[in-house]
Order: C-alpha cells, then sequence, then structure tokens
C-alpha cells in the first residue's frame, strides 16, 4: 500500500524526485569555458618559445602549467564544494582579514616577489601565489556577510556603510601600493555591487560612485604613465602611441580586424608571434577574435552571459528561500565574472584603457585559476542548497 502511495505521489510531482543534484548545464558551460582556454593558452602560448624572454621554456611549458592550475583548480573547487554556507559565512571575517595580511606581506621587501616594477606575488616554491586573487573571493564572502550582519542598518551612513568603505580604503590603498589598480578597481566593484543587491541606499550608492569616479581620475591624473595610457587609449593610432603606450591595444585591434567574422583559422593567429605581448593571459580574447572571428568572440560572450545569468538566478531562489546570505555569494561570484570579463574584453576592443587584468576561466594563470574555480564551486554549493531545500530537506 505504502508503495502505491509513493508511485501515485511521484506520478504527480515527478520533477520533486528526478531534479537533478545540481545544475548540470550551468557546470557543462563552466566546463566549456575551462576547456575552450585551455585550447586558447595552447594556441596563443606556442610560438613564445621562439623569442629570447622565453627561450628556455619549451612550447608547452604555459599549456602544462595552465592545466595543471586547473587540475588543482579542481581539487579545490571539489573541497570548497563539499562545505555547507553557513560555515563559510561563518569564517568570511577570517578568511578576509588573511587576505588582508597577505596582501600586506606582499610589500614587505624579501618576501613579496617584484616583476616588472610590481609586487604582487607571494613565492611558494613552485608556485606564486596572488593575493590579490584570494581576496576577490574573500570580499564576496566578507560583503555577503557584512551585509546580513548590518541588514538592519545598511541604509544608515555610520553604522552600516563607513565600515565597509574604511575597509575597502585599506583594500584599495594596499593594492594600489603594489600597484595593481586593475584587481583594486574589481574588488571595489564586487563589493559596490553586492551591497546594492543588498539593499543600500540609493543615495550613498551614488555618492559611492561619484567619489570612485573622482579618485580614479585623480588618480590616472597624478600618476604620468596612467595618465600616458589614457590619452594613448584615446588615439591609438598615432604614430607616437602606436609604438609607445597603444602598442598592446593597436596590434589587438589589428587581431580583430584580421579575424573579420570567422577567423584566419585556429592556430593561424599572426599578431601571437611576438607582436602582441601578453597574447596568453591579459590579451587572449584578441587571439579568439583573430583565429575564430566574430562567430568565436560571440561564442565566449554567450558562455559568461550564460553562466551570469544562471548565477543570479540562483542567488535569487537562495533569497527568496530567507537564505540571504547564499543568495549574496552566489550574485557576488556571478558580478565578479561579468566585470572582469567585460573590462578584459573592454580592454582588447579599445572601448576601455588598457589594464591588466585576465580573462576568468579563460587566460592562463595560477592564482587566478584556482580562485575561479574556488567561486565556482560556492556557486554551485548555493544552488545544490537550494535543491535540497526545494525537496524539503535541511541545506
Amino acid at each position: 500500500m505504502a508503495n502505491e502511495q509513493t508511485a501515485a505521489l511521484n506520478a504527480i510531482r515527478p520533477g520533486r524526485t528526478n531534479m537533478p543534484a545540481v545544475d548540470h548545464q550551468l557546470i557543462i558551460a563552466v566546463s566549456v569555458l575551462l576547456l575552450f582556454g585551455l585550447l586558447m593558452v595552447y594556441s596563443a602560448s606556442i610560438a613564445l618559445a621562439d623569442g629570447p624572454r622565453y627561450a628556455s621554456y619549451g612550447q608547452y611549458y604555459f599549456v602544462v602549467r595552465h592545466a595543471v592550475f586547473l587540475l588543482l583548480g579542481v581539487f579545490v573547487a571539489l573541497m570548497v564544494a563539499n562545505v555547507p554556507m553557513d560555515v563559510w559565512q561563518r569564517y568570511a571575517i577570517p578568511i578576509f582579514l588573511i587576505s588582508v595580511l597577505l596582501l600586506t606581506l606582499v610589500l614587505v621587501p624579501g618576501i613579496g616577489r617584484e616583476v616588472n616594477g610590481a609586487r604582487r606575488w607571494l613565492p611558494l616554491g613552485l608556485i606564486n601565489l596572488q593575493p590579490s586573487e584570494l581576496m576577490k573571493v574573500a570580499i564576496v564572502l566578507y560583503a555577503a556577510d557584512y551585509t546580513v550582519r548590518k541588514q538592519q542598518h545598511i541604509k544608515s551612513i555610520w553604522r552600516g556603510f563607513a565600515p565597509m568603505a574604511c575597509m575597502l580604503g585599506v583594500v584599495g590603498m594596499l593594492l594600489l601600493l603594489e600597484p595593481d589598480l586593475g584587481a583594486a578597481i574589481v574588488i571595489l566593484l564586487i563589493a559596490m555591487g553586492i551591497l546594492f543587491v543588498g539593499g543600500i541606499k540609493r543615495s550613498l550608492f551614488t555618492g559611492l560612485i561619484t567619489f570612485l569616479m573622482f579618485a580614479f581620475l585623480m588618480l590616472i591624473w597624478l600618476s604620468p604613465w596612467r595618465r600616458e595610457r589614457l590619452f594613448a587609449y584615446l588615439d591609438p593610432w598615432n604614430p607616437d602611441n602606436a609604438y609607445g603606450s597603444a602598442y598592446q591595444l593597436s596590434h589587438s585591434l589589428i587581431a580583430f580586424g584580421r579575424g573579420e567574422w570567422f577567423g584566419v583559422g585556429l592556430g593561424a593567429s599572426i599578431e601571437k608571434l611576438h607582436y602582441l605581448p601578453e597574447a596568453h593571459t591579459d590579451f587572449i580574447a584578441a587571439v579568439v577574435g583573430e583565429e575564430l572571428g566574430f562567430v568565436g568572440l560571440m561564442f565566449l560572450i554567450g558562455l559568461f552571459c550564460f553562466i551570469i545569468l544562471r548565477g543570479f538566478d540562483i542567488g535569487r531562489q537562495a533569497i527568496a528561500s530567507d537564505r540571504i546570505f547564499s543568495g549574496l555569494v552566489a550574485q557576488g561570484v556571478v558580478i565578479w565574472f561579468g566585470l572582469q570579463a567585460f573590462i578584459n574584453i573592454g580592454v582588447c576592443l579599445g572601448l576601455l584603457p588598457t589594464k591588466g587584468l585576465t580573462l576568468p576561466m579563460v587566460s592562463y594563470g595560477g592564482s587566478g585559476i584556482v580562485m575561479n574555480l574556488a567561486a565556482v564551486a560556492l556557486l554551485v554549493r548555493v544552488d545544490y542548497e537550494n535543491r535540497r531545500m526545494m525537496r524539503g530537506k535541511r541545506p
């Protein structure tokens, strides 16, 4: 009799038991993006060994390292996804403080590693840790937890807004001392996005945006090399700029122009042959545009759009079930991915001034790709707990 009732209940509500534990479409989209990135890193970096700078590295150095970091990132993601969101909320503040400490250690002579005049890495034997990448995950957790804790005062200047502004000021100052303006912008925008979704007063939000824009313009104006980059961005084809500060941008635009609709073919890029600097990291989208054309670039953007829309949907489901922290974390993750992808592709297309930011889950990187996968794992965990609640189980 009990079996008959169960069968009848399943017949009436088949989705209740047949619902998968996680969003398979999201995982497939992320996997396709990661594999696409691995392929493009291989294509963009294979010729680097022919130049004097990377002559001792070998043709497969970057793609092998990228694959290793992908595997490490998958391992980290599996660990992150197995931790309940209430545990992440409990440790949000300690994780944030550890990230601030690491950002401080980077600036200490003899500890932080300096490359091209910037101190952004902590050497850990075979790998280098970039604390700014860890801070992106930490700020998602911290801003979500802060918004939940300060929910009653989130519209207040002194009790809700000011403490968060002070913490962001400290983080921004440490990043600017490295210097890493790109990471500072992304981290500040992630926090602002979470505060906005969390219900910050619109006048405060508008005032914060105005202040940050003013501070950004002042940083550019007071820094000769940043000012030079801005003027070069406004006129990249000026001969003085094309062979100077706009060298990367001009060759990126040439790459897109060569690609036209369907590209010149996978592996057939000319610009990656030592014409376009950092083709496997900051300007990998230009190689995609040249080799796969407008269609390939739109495929790449389409994957990002799908992941971002699914992330916002997962966040809305969590907030609707009164799991505010989880919802804000999910939406914070896709705010991060969306903003950084927009800035990276915008720089490659000449829509934004040149800034050293990688394309999430696509560009070559160590700390970046691992932290990207950790953030995806947080998103998957929120979705998993949403689906458990839909089945009437504890998250």
